[in-house]
C-alpha cells in the first residue's frame, strides 16, 4: 500500500502546481472528452467528475479505421486489446482477461442499449454486431460488480447511434482478401419520434486458408417520448453470421506457411477436411421504459430476450446447439439536494435466465455423425444493488457502492443410461466498492477507489468441449486498489489520463488442453496483476483561418507486469511466472490532421510486446509493430454529403500472430494475422 500513497501524493502535487491552468473553448480529444456525460456507474456526470477509469469511444475514434471492425479503435484504450482470429472470430479483454477466452469474450459484462447483452452462462457474442450499428462504447475497466454483477475484468456499455435528424445513409467498401463490406440506414426524426432502420453485408475471403465469413444484419431502433416525464425505447436486431475457423499452427508450419490451415496429422484431422466453421443466427429485442416521477424520484426498467441457433463444426466435433436467454435489469434514483451537498441513491436488481439444449456429434467432412453426447445446460442469475453518490463543497465527490450476485448452473447428460442430473448452486458474494475524487479545476482532477471483483465460471467452462461437467470450478474473486488523475495542462494544449491500480485475483481460472486438443478448466491460485495506463495527446492551437483546420499527436500505452502466485498443477510450479497471454507492454500513437477542404489523415503505430503462450513461458508470440493510415475526403454538394475514403492496415507487412491460442495442445499456439492490406470507401447522407 506504500506506493499507493505516493501514487496519490504525486497526483496532488501535480494537481496543485497545475491548477492556475484555466480551460478555454476548444476540447479536442478522442477519450477525454470532459464535455461528454459518463452514463458507466451511472454517474451521468463529465468525465472529470467521474472516479473511475472509464474511457470512450464515440463515431470519431470509430471512423479513424477501417468500417470492417471496430477492433483497431477499441485499441487505442490503454487497459483494452481486442484480437481478430480470423474474420468475425474476436477475441476481447479488460486488464489481460484473456486468459479464460479461447475466443469470445468472457469476464466482461456487456450491455446493449442499457439492456444485458452478455447472456446468463456468461458468454458474449461481441461478433453479431455491425459496425454502423454502434453509435459509442463506454469501457469500465476492473471490476464493475458493485453495479453490473459478475465479471472482475471489466464493463463495456454500447448504444446505437443517437438519432438527430432525419437521413437516408449508406455505405460500401472493399478491400484486400475479400472483403466487401456496403450497408443502408434509414432515420425518421420527429419531436417526439426517433427511429433507425439498418441493413447491412460484410463478406471476406480473409489472409488465411478456412477463413472466409459472411455476415448479414438487420437493426430497428424506436425512442417514443410520451411527455417530458416518460420514455419508450425499443431495439431489435437479427444477425445470421458464419465464419470458418483454420485452427492454430505449430511453429514449424507458421514458419513454413503461415496462410495455411491447420493440416491434417497423426493427432487428427485439419480444418478443411473437418469444414471447421462457425454458424450463428440470432435475434435479439429488448424494450426500455423510463419515467420521471417528480425532481427527486426516477426509474429505467427493460426487458430483453434473444434466441440462438448455433452450429460449429470442429476438430473433435460438430456441436449443435439452441439458445434462449430472457430478462431484465430495473433501476431506481433518488436524487437529494442540501445547500452543502448533493445525494444521489441508486439501487435496483437484474434476472437473467438462460437455456440450452446442446448435443455433440461426430464430424464427419463437415457433417453430423452419431450422437457422442447429448446435453441440457441452464442457468439463473440474479443482481442486487445499490448505490450511493455525494458531491460536496470544493468539488468533492465519493460514492459507495455494494451488489451480491446469486447463480446457479444446472446440467443434464440425456445421452446417459441412466440419465444424470448437477447442480452447482454459486454463494453469493457481496462486491463493494468506495471512490472517492476531487475535482481542482474543471478539467483538472485526482481520484481513488476500492473494489471488489467477483467472477464465476461461465457455463461453456464448466462444460467445456472436453464434454465434462466441472461442478468444482470456484469463482474468481479479487480486490482491485486504484489510483488515477487526468485532465489539461496549459490551456488545454497537452490533455492526459493516467491510471495506476494493482489487482490480486484469487483462484484464477486457465485454460487447459487435453492431448487430443479439448480444452478445460482450472484454478491456478492467485494472480498478481498491477498495471499502468497512460493517454497522453497534444492538441496545438489552429488558426481558424489556417489551412489546418484541426492537428493531433496522441500515445496510449499499457504496461501490464502480470505474474501468478501459489500456482502449482500437475506437480509443476509456475508461480512467479508471467501471466499467458498478456503483453507486458503496449504502445499506440496516433497523428490526426483535418483541413479546410475537407481532407483529412489519420496515421497510428502500435507496438506490442511479447506475449508468453503457455504457463511455464516456455514459448512466447514475437513482438512487433503496426502501421496504419486512412485519409479522405468529406463534401458536401446541395443537400447530401459524401466522403471518399481509403486507408492501408499494417503497412509496414510485418509477420506476427494474433489471437494465439493458449496452452495449446502439440504446440498449436499461432495464428497468423494479415500482412499488408488496403481498402477502399464511400459513405454518402441525404
Amino acid at each position: 500500500m506504500i506506493r499507493w500513497f505516493f501514487t496519490f501524493g504525486c497526483c496532488c502535487c501535480w494537481y496543485f502546481t497545475a491548477a492556475q491552468d484555466k480551460p478555454d473553448s476548444r476540447v479536442d480529444s478522442v477519450h477525454l472528452l470532459n464535455e461528454i456525460v459518463v452514463t458507466g456507474y451511472a454517474y451521468h456526470r463529465p468525465l472529470s467528475e467521474v472516479p473511475a477509469a472509464i474511457a470512450t469511444v464515440d463515431t470519431k475514434s470509430l471512423d479513424r479505421f477501417s468500417p470492417a471492425s471496430f477492433l483497431s479503435a477499441v485499441n487505442t484504450i490503454p487497459g483494452v486489446r481486442m484480437e481478430e482470429r480470423s474474420p468475425g472470430s474476436y477475441r476481447f479483454a479488460i486488464r489481460g482477461s484473456s486468459l479464460r477466452s479461447p475466443f469470445g469474450v468472457r469476464n466482461v459484462k456487456m450491455y446493449w442499449n442499457g439492456l444485458p447483452f452478455t447472456d446468463g452462462g456468461g458468454n458474449t457474442y461481441l461478433n453479431l454486431l455491425d459496425f454502423n450499428a454502434i453509435g459509442s462504447i463506454e469501457i469500465i475497466k476492473g471490476p464493475g460488480a458493485s453495479l453490473y454483477g459478475a465479471g472482475s475484468g471489466g464493463v463495456l456499455l454500447l448504444t446505437s447511434p443517437i438519432v438527430k435528424e432525419s437521413q437516408l445513409q449508406f455505405s460500401a467498401s472493399g478491400g484486400s482478401f475479400g472483403l466487401l463490406r456496403y450497408q443502408i440506414a434509414d432515420q425518421i426524426s420527429s419531436e417526439n419520434t426517433k427511429v433507425r432502420i439498418q441493413y447491412a453485408h460484410q463478406q471476406a475471403e480473409g489472409y488465411r486458408q478456412q477463413t472466409s465469413m459472411n455476415k448479414n444484419s438487420l437493426n430497428t431502433d424506436l425512442s417514443f417520448r410520451f411527455n417530458p416525464k416518460s420514455n419508450l425505447s425499443t431495439t431489435l436486431f437479427y444477425t445470421d453470421l458464419f465464419y470458418q475457423t483454420p485452427g492454430g499452427l505449430t511453429q514449424a508450419e507458421y514458419n513454413a506457411n503461415p496462410r495455411q490451415a491447420r493440416p491434417t496429422t497423426a493427432f487428427g484431422p485439419g480444418a478443411v477436411t473437418q469444414q471447421a466453421a462457425v454458424y450463428n443466427k440470432t435475434i435479439y429485442g429488448g424494450l426500455n421504459y423510463e419515467y420521471e416521477w417528480n425532481t427527486h424520484w426516477s426509474n429505467q426498467t427493460g426487458v430483453y430476450g434473444s434466441f440462438t441457433q448455433f452450429e460449429n463444426p470442429t476438430f473433435l466435433n460438430y456441436e449443435k446447439r439452441k439458445e434462449t436467454n430472457w430478462g431484465g435489469r430495473t433501476e431506481t434514483q433518488y436524487k437529494l439536494e442540501r445547500e452543502a451537498w448533493s445525494g444521489k441513491l441508486t439501487f435496483g436488481g437484474e434476472f437473467q435466465y438462460f437455456k440450452s439444449p446442446l448435443t455433440d456429434y461426430g464430424n464427419l467432412n463437415g457433417s453430423p455423425d452419431s450422437v457422442q453426447v447429448a446435453d441440457r445446460l441452464w442457468s439463473t442469475m440474479a443482481v442486487l444493488f445499490a448505490q450511493t453518490d455525494f458531491s460536496f463543497a470544493h468539488n468533492v465527490y465519493a460514492t459507495l457502492g455494494a451488489s451480491t450476485t446469486f447463480a446457479q448452473y444446472r446440467f443434464t447428460r440425456l445421452s446417459d443410461v441412466p440419465v444424470t442430473h448437477q447442480v452447482r448452486n454459486f454463494d453469493p458474494v457481496l462486491s463493494p466498492r468506495v471512490a472517492l475524487l476531487k475535482r481542482f479545476t474543471p478539467l483538472l482532477s485526482i481520484y481513488g477507489s476500492i473494489s471488489k471483483g467477483f467472477s464465476p465460471p461461465s457455463l461453456a467452462e464448466v462444460r467445456p468441449s472436453s464434454n465434462t461437467f466441472n461442478s468444482t470450478l470456484s469463482p474468481e474473486q479479487g480486490v482491485s486498489y486504484e489510483a488515477g488523475f487526468r485532465g489539461s495542462l496549459f490551456h488545454q494544449l497537452i490533455a492526459f489520463d493516467f491510471t495506476a491500480y494493482d489487482f490480486q485475483l484469487n483462484h484464477t481460472i486457465v485454460i487447459q488442453h487435453t492431448v487430443n486438443g479439448a480444452d478445460f478448466y482450472i484454478n491456478s491460485g492467485k494472480t498478481s496483476q498491477p498495471g499502468l495506463e497512460t493517454f497522453v495527446a497534444w492538441n496545438p492551437i489552429i488558426l481558424s483561418t489556417g489551412f489546418v483546420s484541426s492537428f493531433r499527436i496522441w500515445n496510449s500505452y499499457t504496461y501490464n507486469p502480470y505474474i501468478f502466485k501459489n500456482y502449482i498443477y500437475d506437480g509443476v510450479n509456475y508461480s512467479g511466472n508471467r501471466l499467458t497471454g498478456v503483453a507486458r507492454d503496449i504502445s499506440i500513437t496516433g497523428m490526426d490532421i483535418f483541413t479546410k477542404p475537407g481532407v483529412y489523415l489519420n496515421i497510428t503505430f502500435n507496438h506490442t510486446g511479447a506475449i508468453p503462450l503457455n504457463d511455464a513461458n516456455t514459448v512466447y508470440s514475437s513482438c512487433f509493430a503496426l502501421l496504419g493510415a486512412r485519409g479522405g475526403y468529406k463534401i458536401l454538394i446541395a443537400k447530401v454529403s459524401l466522403e471518399f475514403f481509403g486507408g492501408v492496415d499494417n503497412a509496414l507487412n510485418a509477420r506476427y500472430s494474433l489471437g494465439n491460442d493458449l496452452n495449446a495442445a502439440a504446440g498449436r499456439y499461432f495464428n497468423a494475422a494479415a500482412t499488408r492490406n488496403f481498402y477502399l470507401g464511400l459513405n454518402g447522407k441525404f
